[in-house]
């Protein structure tokens, strides 16, 4: 489905406000709303891609939840919750994963010799695929799911996304397309992988609500700044972004370093559920929208 063009920032970073006479009661010139160019008008999960993306998400969260999956893997989740160890729950995850999905038997999915190539870009590649290199094949089939599942459009894939039929977005949506060519129900595994990860937190520190994560950057305007006061930023994240745990680690990435507190509903994925991946860096794989952030040097 193409999403509807809508009108683009300024210079200034602003954009017009949807609260037209007879529309709406309140005045968005704080940018705490995800703006319409950002959004598609329909997502697969039970909170709108409108407050989802928004500011009053990230100060007010509540669970988020993909429409249907817990309820298609209600067995592995009543597993689940009989397992105490963490690092059991991870391996059996796993293994639930590589059987439903036949990822170890792909003729049992129906899957020939010449498709089995693609067939093996499981859920753990396109995560390695990602660290590597977020603007590849892989992260424009995360940023497609997150799109597909959330309805936070893409805004940035090796180039910013502004032209919905334009080069840059026609190149991320074959970049997309081609590395969903020939998988295994990839983005069912995706579901599963972000349930999980849901799962984990909310068994976890019920007060660890929101996480503060760090992020290096050289230039502010590499990202879009809806608003700003002295060090305080309102900024419109990718829709899928990388964030670290480590402030240290942040700082290897850029002179300054944004710091926000994420909804831990917002996590997609961070190096702490699977053991093994994404651990280098301490990485977090945070759901995008607008963000209220901090900026500042070492």
């Amino acid at each position: 489905m193409q999403p509807d063009i809508q009108p683009e920032p300024d210079a200034r970073g602003s954009t017009k406000p949807d609260n037209e006479e007879g529309r709406c009661r309140t005045d968005d010139k704080d940018h705490a709303t995800l703006p319409r160019y950002a959004r598609l008008p329909i997502n697969r999960c039970n909170i709108p891609s409108v407050i989802l993306g928004s500011l009053t998400f990230q100060h007010h969260p509540t669970p988020l939840f993909l429409d249907s999956v817990a309820e298609l893997h209600a067995d592995l989740f009543r597993r689940l919750d009989a397992i105490g160890n963490r690092a059991e729950r991870a391996e059996a995850f796993r293994d639930y994963v590589a059987v439903h999905f036949c990822l170890e038997e792909l003729e049992k999915a129906g899957l020939n010799p010449n498709s089995k190539a693609r067939a093996k870009a499981n859920w753990m590649r396109i995560l390695r695929g990602w660290s590597f290199d977020s603007d590849g094949r892989e992260g424009a089939v995360l940023k497609g799911w997150v799109e597909s599942r959330f309805g936070l459009l893409a805004r940035f894939h090796g180039e910013p996304l502004r032209d919905f039929a334009g080069p840059a977005y026609l190149r991320y949506q074959e970049m997309r397309s081609a590395g969903l060519y020939g998988t295994n129900a990839l983005e069912g595994q995706l579901d599963l992988l972000y349930a999980y990860s849901q799962y984990e937190f909310r068994r976890g520190d019920a007060s660890a609500k929101r996480i503060e994560l760090f992020r290096g950057i050289n230039r502010i305007n590499e990202h879009e700044v809806l608003n700003k006061s002295g060090r305080r930023q309102v900024v419109l994240f990718n829709n899928l972004v990388s964030f670290t745990s480590s402030r240290e680690r942040a700082s290897e990435f850029g002179d300054y370093i944004l710091s926000t507190r994420v909804p831990s509903e917002k996590v997609f994925f961070s190096y702490e559920v699977v053991p093994g991946i994404l651990k280098g860096e301490e990485e977090y794989l945070v759901i995008g929208g607008v963000y209220d952030v901090s900026i500042s040097t070492l």
